[in-house]
């Protein structure tokens, strides 16, 4: 699967697009470009963002369904601590692609991926005194971190009930839903009621999985060919 926005860019970083796609201070192209998504999927977002501009976010749903609460720095300092070295970093990156005469955004990648596996695996943190990666590992055998090993949390069954495309469908009175011109036959869910399609697509395969979900119940699993699907780049 292409790589997902969230791991290239924070959520602020692309609140801060859409702003200026909406004030008109930057081009369709320009950004469609810089976020390597298409039309489809960038208007999506926009769509989303215009909803409800306090809220967005790309990875909410995804902690949402695996109950997790997300914490936020609300006090200066706290927020002034995460954010110093981060700006550091993006500081570092720019210069670098100055001075290496970098021209693409592919090239710029390449130097981003650089700096965090230097960042991770090699720099002495400022606060920490401590290189990240030793530090992180040198938690877990303490058991003091908090991170754990993921588990699909209920009702859903498998992980690709969680890191998945998802679309909300009205089941019609033949009991179908259609997705970009495609019909599914859902049972179990009564008529005029939501479900969730829960689509994973495979790359590889050209197949996708599409899961339907209504409430906490696993109606139905389709095979379908992502050519069908016509789905966008994520």
């Amino acid at each position: 699967m292409a790589k997902q926005l969230h791991k290239r860019f924070s959520d602020g970083e692309v609140k801060m697009l859409l702003e200026k796609y909406l004030s008109e201070k930057v081009e369709l192209s320009y950004l469609l470009e810089i976020l390597g998504i298409k039309r489809r999927r960038f208007f999506g977002l926009l769509k989303e963002y215009k909803r409800n501009p306090a809220r967005f976010s790309m990875w909410k749903k995804v902690i949402d369904d695996c109950k997790v609460k997300p914490i936020y720095a609300l006090s200066p300092q706290a927020r002034g601590k995460i954010e110093r070295p981060y700006r550091w970093l993006q500081d570092r990156i720019v210069r670098t692609c100055a001075r290496e005469k970098i021209r693409t955004v592919q090239e710029a990648e390449k130097v981003l991926e650089a700096e965090v596996e230097r960042y991770n695996y090699r720099q002495v943190h400022s606060t920490t005194k401590e290189i990240p990666i030793i530090r992180f590992q040198r938690a877990q055998r303490e058991k003091n971190s908090l991170f754990r090993d993921f588990t699909v949390p209920s009702p859903y069954r498998d992980i690709k009930d969680i890191f998945c495309l998802k679309a909300t469908r009205v089941v019609d009175p033949y009991h179908k839903v259609s997705f970009n011109n495609l019909n599914f036959k859902v049972h179990t869910a009564p008529l005029r009621k939501e479900v969730q399609l829960r689509i994973t697509p495979d790359l590889k395969t050209g197949m996708a999985e599409v899961r339907i979900w209504y409430k906490d119940i696993l109606t139905d699993v389709r095979q379908v060919k992502n050519s069908d699907l016509n789905l966008v780049k994520f």
